[in-house]
């Protein structure tokens, strides 16, 4: 059954949801997971479909998609392409699976395909965030991270994707029929290098993936190849959305009907303000990103760093650290690197 989405209500309640005329909103489960479901969108493409984001590589996710599918009077054959935000693997894995059995093609954002690379060399239990976490003085973490199984990496779910996709070009989606749209891919590197967003200027909406999200601040670097300074590049991507003509979010985990640019602003004003308290703990005697993780306190609920659990205290080690790195270049504090591991001092 296709119901009009509703910011109210449950966004992770299994469904298809009409957030504009012929755009609907599936959530994908993500088991384990904190963030509970994945958002993907529908958009008619003639007598097929496109599809924003894929979700996860799982039984119960392809199983979700093609329920949700059926609604729509359609099945995984009719999907045309998928349009992917970024390679995180709850966004890509499962467009790369179900293109081997339906041959539909896969988009994605240029700026991804050094990270793709990395994927694909990855070893059986390989952490690609070892090494960047020991020079982050997190060894009390690394050491916490290596009794634990890591998740496996898949190479073969990382394929390289049918097309990249360039800053500005132009998708259009329905060509001819009443439902076309054009969509303009937005390079907005941040979360990870490659990240894009879809705006829909005639619809006013912006298919924003992970880059601005209603609820939580989204991650920085964590992929297996992070560029030198997430936060930079996050921070301008923001203002460059910014910039842009205000629009309804759509993002890829949470509500929909939120206004860009009244996220954006305070997503901005967080950083800000995080930027802030960042500097302090180094005026305070705070040495490296993961004592400075250490005394912040994280999330809407302000918890302490030792009550995350272990996943959510290695984002909250690299993201300190890109934060560090932004006072850096704006010379609030200066950095050395002693014995590998990365110090800094106001």
């Amino acid at each position: 059954m296709i119901v009009d989405d509703d910011p109210a209500g449950d966004w992770t309640a299994p469904g298809v949801y009409r957030c504009a005329p012929g755009v609907y909103r599936i959530p994908l489960p993500l088991p384990n997971d904190g963030l509970r479901a994945v958002n993907v969108y529908a958009l008619a493409d003639g007598d097929g479909l496109t599809l924003v984001d894929a979700g996860w590589a799982l039984a119960q996710s392809r199983e979700a998609l093609s329920t949700a599918l059926a609604s729509l009077g359609a099945g995984l054959a009719d999907v045309r392409r998928f349009l992917v935000t970024h390679i995180h693997r709850d966004h890509y894995t499962q467009a790369v699976v179900l293109r081997r059995e339906f041959g539909m093609r896969v988009a994605l954002g240029r700026g991804e395909q050094h990270g793709l690379e990395v994927l694909r060399r990855t070893r059986p239990g390989q952490r690609h965030h070892r090494k960047q976490l020991l020079g982050l003085g997190a060894h009390e973490l690394v050491r916490e991270l290596e009794r634990h199984v890591p998740p496996p990496v898949e190479p073969a779910e990382y394929e390289f994707p049918d097309d990249w996709i360039d800053d500005g070009a132009r998708i259009v989606v329905g060509e001819g029929s009443a439902d076309q749209r054009v969509l303009e891919a937005v390079a907005t590197p941040g979360h990870t290098r490659g990240h894009v967003v879809f705006a829909d200027p005639a619809g006013e909406l912006l298919f924003a993936g992970d880059h601005v999200l209603p609820r939580i601040t989204p991650s920085l670097g964590l992929e297996p190849a992070p560029a030198e300074s997430p936060l930079a590049d996050f921070l301008t991507s923001l203002e460059l959305v910014r910039s842009r003509p205000d629009a309804v979010l759509l993002p890829a985990h949470g509500p929909t009907g939120m206004r860009v640019h009244q996220r954006v602003d305070e997503l901005i004003a967080h950083h800000a303000k995080r930027l802030d308290t960042t500097l302090a703990a180094v005026q305070e005697g705070c040495s490296t990103a993961y004592e400075v993780a250490g005394v912040l306190l994280w999330t809407r609920r302000d918890t302490p760093f030792t009550e995350l659990d272990l996943f959510n205290r290695m984002l909250a080690t690299i993201e300190t650290s890109a934060h560090l790195e932004v006072l850096a270049e704006r010379e609030l504090v200066t950095v050395e690197d002693r014995d590998g591991i990365r110090h800094y001092t106001s």
